[in-house]
């Protein structure tokens, strides 16, 4: 497995089925020109296995943490240790990037995540609720 940092619009594409839906490519520009916008992508023999991707976020009092957004495995590759190595890579480049922390949101009855999670070092600090505000361009 090689994991690397997605640089081009073209890695986004040829990554797109570990996505929720297709990658647009003003919305790949767009993520990839944003300062503190990180997407890690899993090859497994040149074939993206999985990625995570990460967004700093800074504050006045409290410097600068990584949110780990998302983490997908495409199905034929779970169970091999790549969403560990996938979060655990972030993790590094969050603390190389000088982030005090590194955050993730995940549904409470999402095992296989919890579990992916837990194995690389995270902590439960406790159950939160989360609201959202749907807005329509």
């Amino acid at each position: 497995m090689d994991i690397r940092r997605a640089l081009t619009t073209a890695e986004l594409s040829a990554a797109e089925a570990l996505f929720d839906g297709p990658a647009r490519e003003e919305w790949s520009e767009r993520f990839l020109a944003a300062p503190g916008h990180l997407m890690l992508i899993a090859y497994v023999d040149c074939v993206p296995a999985g990625m995570v991707s990460g967004v700093e976020m800074s504050h006045p009092d409290k410097g600068t943490e990584m949110c780990l957004y998302e983490l997908s495995v495409d199905e034929g590759y779970r169970r091999r240790g790549i969403g560990r190595a996938l979060t655990l890579a972030l993790a590094e480049e969050a603390k190389a990037r000088g982030c005090y922390g590194m955050w993730v949101g995940v549904d409470t009855d999402n095992e296989a995540a919890l579990a992916t999670y837990d194995s690389s070092g995270a902590r439960d600090e406790g159950v939160f609720t989360m609201r959202g505000w749907p807005l329509e361009p």
